[in-house]
């Protein structure tokens, strides 16, 4: 509720401090030719673009180097194929913020395009000085299939979450497609050193161990989201959840309790709807009727929400893809205990 009648905050006339925006690369050059451009011609006064090219053997370099001399702004880091840097995302993510001239650092993906010129002028550092992470809004793109609907209102559903848990005062995650935060914020904690021997977690992992109430904030306007292209099948999703859930074994204690809390209850809400069942009609009939209440309330909150984060195709459906979500999550987070361990970035 809090997240849906909050004020969407206005884009700024006008840039004030410089910013470096950090994007890691491997193997990626033909996201880079279509979706590079927007991010390259910001409406924004001072800012630099860094690619981290992360050992790419597809032509990346080549094509880096080609635009690195066409746009004055842009600036290559190169990692080169060593073994004994091969440790993934953070490295490169590392890499990237060393070679970073200015304090504000914004973040994004190979894959991604912003949905307006004005995207690093909401993204850009708040006029509070004590302000230090900003989390942004990613949605996906939107393809035929339920997969991708699923992946959408995943997608929602978890900005959903760590929006509304910001605003509550307590932030435990953003999203490295679009956030940002201080370059001073990063050396001052050592970086990704508490988590460097997980895969993932460059995002919500340094969000988890150094936001709080007084130091983020959050943007939902429109023209700062960044889209994002899906995963267009079941294995490559479901890789994807197993590198965030991987990262998530390693949040606060308290995190982990309320967002174990919430899987807990809905669990317990759609076992005990099933157990009515084999009941007295009585009792089915009182079952139904909570069922459909709870359905009632969120469609006073789910239709504004999903407008507000450009999902609002799926207003129809989120009661079906609420359930689906959630048996795709439990089902993913038991195969993620006991399956092969090994996961990459890329």
């Amino acid at each position: 509720m809090k997240l849906a009648n909050c004020k969407v905050e206005q884009i700024p006339d006008e840039g004030r401090n410089p910013i470096s925006v950090i994007i890691c690369a491997r193997n990626e050059i033909k996201n880079l030719q279509q979706y590079l451009p927007t991010i390259l011609n910001q409406n924004y006064p001072d800012f630099e673009v860094i690619v981290v090219n992360d050992r790419s053997w597809d032509g990346t370099e080549e094509f880096l180097e080609l635009w690195e001399n066409k746009y004055a702004n842009l600036k290559v880091v190169k990692i080169l194929d060593n073994d004994k840097f091969i440790t993934g995302k953070k490295f490169a993510v590392t890499m990237g913020i060393k070679a970073a001239k200015n304090n504000w650092l914004v973040f994004t993906d190979a894959d991604c395009t912003a949905a307006s010129e004005n995207w690093l002028l909401n993204m850009q550092q708040s006029w509070h000085e004590e302000t230090e992470i900003v989390l942004g809004y990613s949605p996906y793109s939107k393809r035929k299939g339920l997969l991708n609907a699923l992946i959408r209102f995943e997608t929602f559903f978890t900005a959903v979450n760590y929006f509304s848990f910001a605003l509550k005062g307590m932030p435990y995650m953003g999203v490295g497609r679009n956030m940002a935060y201080k370059k001073d914020l990063f050396f001052k904690n050592k970086g990704f050193a508490a988590h460097m021997h997980i895969p993932s977690g460059d995002d919500d992992l340094f969000v988890n161990a150094h936001a709080n109430k007084f130091n983020t904030e959050i943007r939902i306007n429109k023209e700062s989201h960044i889209w994002s292209e899906p995963n267009t099948n079941w294995s490559g999703y479901l890789r994807q959840k197993k590198r965030h859930f991987g990262a998530g074994k390693m949040y606060k204690s308290k995190h982990k309790f309320i967002l174990s809390l919430q899987i807990v209850s809905q669990f317990i809400f759609y076992a005990f709807f099933v157990a009515c069942m084999f009941f007295s009609r009585e009792v089915q009939f009182v079952a139904i009727g909570v069922f459909v209440f709870s359905i009632i309330l969120k469609c006073f909150i789910y239709p504004k929400l999903l407008k507000r984060l450009n999902c609002s195709d799926l207003r129809w459906w989120f009661p079906i893809l609420d359930l689906l979500l959630f048996l795709f999550l439990t089902i993913n987070g038991f195969l993620a205990m006991f399956g092969k361990k090994k996961v990459s970035w890329k």
